[in-house]
């Protein structure tokens, strides 16, 4: 019975010590678990990438991918964007793709930062914090204007609108023109949304200073939202004077100031009877405005449009006896034309006081240095408009 007692003691104890041993081993396999967990989590890190790097539009949801399933109880409450924003989280079924989207509107053209706080994944590896930057697309920027901002003696037609080109298309945004003095205007864009052509659909008063505005907004956002992007002034033209100055150095920086081109491609001449004052333009600029003599009552210079048919440095009248400098004819006969004041075979010039005042027998006298300006800059076939 001792043996055994002794048997059983020893079985006792000895079975004691095993379960001892074997807590032991399961203590220390849970330890081993999470200590490899750990070990583990610090090797294999969640990897996190933001699904669009480049500009978003106001109102796209940031996508944030991650390489394992997140656990997102309480991730998203960490979760901090600057600046502040109102915004709205969405995991995937998998939960391995977060979208967070705006409430409203991700404000253009600011840069926002995302805080992601430090989290786990469903197999308990890590994923570290993490700031993610993303910039917002900005409203559509004004790259030029025509009329350019202050320009003057501006005049509007269909060949000649107010043009706004953009720096890029206006996709998803609204673009608003405002033109004070208040006009209605009608609007012509292409196809890109780059370009857009504005004339206005009332007569504009002369001589008046109007200023552009240009609105932009995204294309969901409320009208309230429009937000100026560019602002320009220009001048139309004054109207012509009532009465033209009777001194004649006055008159013709009167002439300067208010001819309108009649032709706007290439050279042309233009005689304002009425004034006696000869302008030159080219492609629709002024040049150079002259004083001129032209025909009496009875010997009328012709109206209406002529052309330079021939030209030559020094002519001669038979009719009259006389030199004609840097003469141009304007009709075919050579009957009227343009020159230099008629000079005397002994050199006398005749005529110099009469400029500004219609004394000739048709033809349009030029004084000294003028004449010989518009001879070496007009062509043969330039035109020759007389109103």
């Amino acid at each position: 019975m001792e043996r055994v007692r002794k048997h059983f003691g020893v079985h006792h104890i000895s079975s004691f010590g095993s379960f001892v041993s074997v807590s032991a081993i399961i203590a220390f396999g849970i330890f081993s678990f999470f200590y490899g967990a750990e070990a583990y989590s610090a090797i294999f890190e969640i990897k996190i990438s933001l699904a669009k790097s480049q500009n978003v539009s106001p109102g796209d949801p940031i996508e944030i991918n991650f390489s394992s399933a997140m656990i997102p109880v309480d991730y998203e409450k960490e979760i901090k964007i600057s600046p502040g924003e109102k915004v709205r989280f969405q995991w995937d079924k998998s939960n391995k793709k977060l979208s967070i989207a705006p409430e409203n509107f991700w404000e253009p053209g600011v840069e926002y930062k995302i805080f992601l706080p430090e989290g786990r994944s469903a197999l308990l590896t890590k994923a570290l914090s993490r700031e993610i930057v993303f910039s917002v697309s900005d409203y559509p920027k004004v790259e030029s204007v025509t009329p350019a901002d202050g320009a003057e003696d501006v005049v509007l037609g269909a060949e000649d609108p107010i043009t706004v080109e953009l720096d890029k298309s206006a996709d998803k945004f609204y673009i608003k023109f405002s033109l004070d003095p208040e006009s209605e205007l009608a609007y012509q864009i292409n196809e890109d949304r780059t370009q857009f052509k504005l004339l206005p659909k009332e007569y504009m008063r002369e001589g008046t200073n109007h200023k552009l505005s240009v609105f932009a907004k995204y294309w969901e956002e409320s009208d309230e939202s429009f937000k100026k992007v560019y602002e320009s002034s220009f001048e139309t033209r004054p109207p012509l004077p009532v009465e033209w100055e009777k001194d004649f150095d006055l008159r013709l920086e009167q002439a300067k100031k208010y001819t309108r081109p009649q032709i706007e491609n290439g050279k042309y001449i233009d005689v304002n009877l009425g004034t006696q004052i000869m302008t030159t333009f080219e492609n629709g600029r002024l040049l150079g405005a002259y004083l001129i003599s032209s025909g009496k009552r009875g010997m009328d210079t012709p109206k209406g449009r002529h052309a330079i048919f021939n030209k030559t440095p020094r002519a001669w009248s038979k009719t009259y006896g006389l030199y004609m400098p840097y003469w141009m004819a304007i009709v075919p006969g050579g009957k009227f034309g343009i020159h230099e004041l008629p000079e005397w075979p002994g050199g006398y010039k005749e005529g110099a006081n009469h400029l500004g005042i219609p004394v000739s027998h048709g033809c349009m006298r030029l004084g000294v240095g003028p004449a010989k300006t518009i001879y070496e800059w007009s062509d043969i076939g330039t035109p020759v408009v007389v109103y």
